[in-house]
């Protein structure tokens, strides 16, 4: 898969052990910023990274900032984007079984490293269960539509 994932200021250091778990699962992983702590503004990394996942230059992505919030606010202005912000395992799990979630969002303030480690592992490792919850989904894109 490929996976572009994009961080504020605030989720810089909590990146790097995303990028890394993400590589160990057999990814192929674009970093596409922030590089440093100097204060930045998500949304611009929100759009670079659900830009991407919606042109389909990425099978999805990961964005992270304090909450996660803001970065789901923005990217979810991107047709074709369903980011979940997933501050515990099941949420990543229904976020992808239930959501098709393209976006994973993660608080860097919110989660340590380990537990974002098991999220991470979690939306990448669960599919989409389809069915009713396919249905549902559609929904979603014949809202964006309008």
């Amino acid at each position: 898969m490929k996976v572009a994932v994009g961080s504020d200021h605030g989720g810089l250091d909590l990146k790097e052990t995303v990028i890394s778990v993400l590589r160990s699962l057999g990814h192929e992983v674009d970093d596409l910023g922030t590089y440093d702590r100097n204060s930045c503004d998500y949304p611009d990394y929100a759009q670079k990274v659900a830009e991407g996942v919606a042109a389909g230059r990425y099978d999805r992505g990961v964005l992270i900032c304090g909450t996660g919030l803001g970065m789901s606010i923005a990217a979810n202005k991107v047709p074709g984007i369903r980011a979940a912000v997933c501050n515990e395992i099941y949420m990543a799990r229904m976020a992808r079984a239930h959501n098709d979630a393209n976006v994973l969002c993660l608080g860097a303030r919110v989660v340590g490293p380990g537990v974002a480690e098991e999220i991470v592992r979690t939306f990448f490792t669960v599919e989409h269960e389809g069915g009713r919850h396919a249905r549902r989904v559609e929904k979603i894109r014949l809202l964006e539509r309008r």
